[in-house]
């Protein structure tokens, strides 16, 4: 058994890379234990770790000139929901742990997140301007529905009107219609539901814990009915494997609400690469040289190019044609006519007790 790898059931990644801070990496033979069930057991159903955070500060500032936020609050570090080819999985080895299963099954909470964003707005240092929900990892991942953190953080933004732009791949943002529509009343909330694909059994493959994709219909159509500025990101598009899904895709969230759309290619940096060549030798090994050509054919080559601008689109003949089949379909369904509206117009701090007394002296 030396050498071969148990990919664990219900998540993206099938196993754990090196670290490429870390000069050591352990990997287990498996013929050492395979006498042992309960270890064995453990390597197939590896159970998520939730692990405190305790970052003093909850704002992340951002000056990528192809990212479309300046500022972002993240609860959460690491994402149970397991996307195979999230790009923000080389985040979780600044913290010494693995881009891999780690990323799914080690998650970092911030539980003072309220507070500490709170904290952030209170500042007289705090420049007004649309905040990002969640700029890394998702803040609707299933561990929110347990301890309400993003619930908490959209509270605060409530009491002092902070614009808020979230993207997620999860039904529970319906959850807070109630807080975002009554942003909404001031331009200051706005939500883009991210939908990979339309195929639920694809879904589940790619995205192993998130919702399925009529689930994330229905929450557009949830928040759309209640007033809240509704997107939808096809994202990532995956040429050769999700591509062609894009007319249907942009279409059904029409249908649903979504008023406004965008796409990214998907992006391999560092350890996703080898993690979703992985993915795809599992799960479509007969597809996978044709969709590994294919993104190549779209980075000068190579699985990914980090260049501003090229690595949210690609560039070449395939995206180029994806980027046709985006604008023709918005044009047919009436997307993009209008801009975002989110606006950080509205801001302003909540009168504090003392404020108070003085209204009355």
């Amino acid at each position: 058994m030396s050498g071969e790898r148990i990919p664990p059931k219900g998540r993206g990644a099938g196993f754990n890379p090196p670290n490429r801070f870390e000069r050591q990496h352990h990997e287990i033979e498996l013929e050492t234990v395979q006498d042992d069930a309960e270890y064995l057991e453990g390597l197939r159903r590896p159970d998520t770790e939730f692990l405190d955070d305790r970052s003093r500060t909850i704002v992340a500032e951002n000056d990528s000139p192809d990212v479309g936020f300046e500022a972002s609050v993240n609860p959460y570090r690491g994402c149970e929901h397991g996307c195979i080819y999230c790009y923000a999985r080389p985040t979780h080895e600044f913290l010494g742990l693995s881009a891999g299963i780690d990323f799914e099954t080690k998650i970092l909470v911030k539980r003072d997140a309220p507070a500490l964003l709170r904290a952030a707005l209170d500042s007289p240092r705090w420049r007004p301007r649309v905040l990002s929900m969640s700029g890394v990892t998702d803040p609707y991942q299933p561990i929110e529905r347990k301890l309400r953190l993003t619930r908490g953080c959209l509270e605060v933004m409530a009491e002092y009107r902070q614009a808020v732009t979230i993207v997620t791949k999860n039904r529970l943002v319906a959850r807070d219609v109630d807080v975002l529509a009554d942003l909404a009343k001031d331009r200051a909330a706005g939500v883009f539901v991210s939908i990979t694909t339309l195929n639920p059994a694809m879904a589940a493959e790619l995205e192993p814990r998130t919702s399925r994709p009529s689930g994330r219909l229905a929450a557009i159509r949830t928040l759309a009915e209640a007033g809240v500025p509704v997107g939808v990101m096809v994202a990532p598009v995956i040429p050769g494997l999700t591509d062609h899904e894009m007319p249907a895709i942009l279409e059904a969230a029409a249908k649903a609400g979504a008023r406004t759309a965008g796409y990214v290619a998907v992006r391999l940096p560092l350890a996703v690469a080898p993690l979703f060549e992985d993915w795809l030798e599992r799960h479509r090994p007969d597809a996978k040289d044709k969709i590994l050509d294919r993104i190549r054919s779209m980075h000068g080559g190579q699985l990914y190019d980090p260049k501003f601008g090229d690595r949210m689109r690609g560039r070449g003949p395939i995206a180029d044609i994806i980027a046709r089949v985006f604008k023709t379909s918005c044009r047919r369904l009436d997307l993009n006519v209008q801009p975002w509206p989110v606006s950080p117009a509205a801001f302003r701090r909540p009168p504090k007790d003392g404020d108070q007394m003085r209204l009355f002296e």
